[in-house]
Formats: C-alpha cells, structure tokens, sequence
C-alpha cells in the first residue's frame, strides 16, 4: 500500500526550501572567511535532504531499500573518486 501524503505537508517543504534557498542567497553576502563553504554546504544538505525524504518519498519506504540506495549512492562515489585519481595519478608533470 502507498503512502499518501496530505498536500498541507508539500506546501510545508516548499515553503521551507523557499526560506532556505533565500538563506543560502542572504549568506552569500556575508563574509564568513573560511566558514563560507560549510555554511552553503550545511543548507544544501538540509534542503537536499527535504527533497529526498518528502519529494521522493524516502521517508515512506522500508529501512532495507533506504540501505540499499545508500550503500549503491556509496559505491558509485567511489567508483568515481577511483577513476578521478587514476586520471590524476597517470598525468605527465612536466
């Protein structure tokens, strides 16, 4: 059976997300010195992590397809990562 969610829950995240989004602009014009990146970092996360669980509806499904994605999004970073190095490590520094 599918999870319903009431539309008061969407209008909700998306007015979360607007508020973030126009956080994340504020910020920009702060000078934050090094602190700049993780503070974008942190509200990136927070709203990708609202669209994750609401918009694609990860709140709603089982704890082992929710291990599945995570440990498939794991090996594809590292599959990246690992041809990334291998690039950089074959370079001629001339």
């Amino acid at each position: 059976m599918e999870h319903i969610s009431p539309k008061r829950t969407y209008i909700l995240v998306w007015a979360v997300l607007m508020c973030l989004t126009a956080l994340t602009a504020a910020v920009s014009f702060l000078n934050l010195g090094p602190f700049s990146a993780p503070v974008a970092l942190f509200i990136a996360t927070c709203k990708a992590l609202l669209v994750v669980l609401f918009f694609m509806h990860a709140k709603y499904i089982s704890e082992k397809t929710t291990w599945l994605v995570i440990l498939a999004g794991f090996f594809w970073l590292l599959i990246l990562l690992s041809l990334t190095m291998a690039d950089y490590v074959s370079r001629l520094w001339t």
